[in-house]
């Protein structure tokens, strides 16, 4: 396995599943908190190999892309957070609890009525295949403890930091045999940590850290304003849970710049971490050029030292056309790479 280089490229997790794997007109209408089993176009006694197939195609297609750092586009997914915790003791999704958010809007998700454990290995198979079928370095996702927190209902825990904790704990013990199997890099999604700011500064980063004890492997944490097909129009410019993550124990933070235009001197409080930059807009369909692409990581390293800095798009790519999502990170591999010549030119 060849060493990364300066300014490497990566993805977020997912890349978009085919339409002959799933229906993508039921995907569009949402990211599902609870079991979709109607998603999958593949009768059940024959859903594993096409999932495998489509996971191939997309280990493919970040390879032929340029990516140095690939995941196995999450192809087995009906959604970045249920995969795991469909699987967990004390959680049901079949008769789920309901949610109301702040504009009024209920959603059903996960019913919390036990004790929070995690039964068997949920991703270990997903990673195994991976590894086989590539030479390059790879990462395996899932879900942080505060966004299934957050995305979870039932009065069993005495409150939200309790069953976060519980959450930790389970994300823990898959986090262990991931790194056992062989996972160059392990990344928790904590997409909703924007959801609640104050629960946040109060438990996310104790959770996080619970998730990811004992792990020894690089270790990132993903943040984003939410999947931009299912969350259109403007972005905010800034988070409102993010420098506090330099007391976390991951070495890298994921985060959505590229659509939001994010103000990115608030960088420079996070001076002990590597950046994941998002420098790949997913609320457009159009391709970005390779220029435009050197354009924001030129933009990122004025806050950012080339050796902290990964090239990513914004979020998991799930929702684009797959010939636009493959344009889109040929580019970001291109765009990396003009500036890095730049940058070596210039040694």
């Amino acid at each position: 396995m060849k060493p990364l280089p300066l300014i490497p490229t990566t993805v977020v997790g997912s890349y978009p599943q085919p339409d002959w794997l799933v229906d993508r007109a039921l995907l569009s209408k949402g990211v599902p908190r609870v079991n979709l089993h109607e998603l999958w176009r593949i009768p059940a006694e024959h859903l594993q190999e096409a999932q495998d197939d489509a996971t191939r195609l997309a280990i493919h297609d970040m390879e032929r892309a340029g990516i140095d750092i690939i995941t196995d586009g999450e192809c087995r997914r009906e959604s970045y957070s249920n995969y795991f915790v469909a699987t967990l003791d004390g959680v049901d999704l079949d008769r789920p609890a309901v949610i109301t958010n702040t504009v009024g809007r209920k959603t059903e998700v996960p019913r919390v009525f036990a004790p929070i454990r995690r039964r068997n290995a949920v991703t270990v198979r997903d990673l195994q295949f991976l590894r086989a079928n590539t030479d390059r370095k790879i990462k395996i996702t899932l879900p942080g403890p505060f966004t299934m927190t957050q995305q979870a209902g039932g009065d069993f825990y005495k409150d939200q930091e309790e069953m976060a904790m519980a959450f930790a704990e389970a994300v823990n013990v898959e986090a262990l045999d991931l790194q056992a199997a062989g996972a160059d890099v392990i990344q928790i999604d904590e997409p909703w940590l924007r959801n609640d700011p104050q629960a946040a500064r109060r438990f996310a980063v104790k959770a996080i850290n619970r998730a990811l004890q004992g792990v020894t492997v690089t270790t990132v944490v993903h943040l984003c304003f939410g999947y931009a097909a299912v969350v259109p129009g403007q972005k905010p410019t800034g988070y409102s849970f993010l420098t506090e993550l330099a007391d976390c124990s991951v070495q890298q933070i994921s985060i959505e710049c590229a659509q939001p235009a994010l103000e990115l001197g608030m960088l420079k409080d996070l001076s002990n971490k590597t950046i994941l930059l998002g420098v790949i807009d997913l609320g457009s369909p159009r391709v970005e050029s390779a220029q435009e692409i050197a354009g924001r990581i030129r933009n990122g390293l004025k806050h950012v030292a080339a050796e902290r800095l990964i090239a990513a798009p914004d979020c998991g790519m799930k929702y684009l056309p797959r010939e636009v999502a493959f344009g889109k990170l040929k580019a970001m591999a291109e765009g990396a790479a003009i500036v890095r010549a730049e940058l070596m030119g210039s040694a």
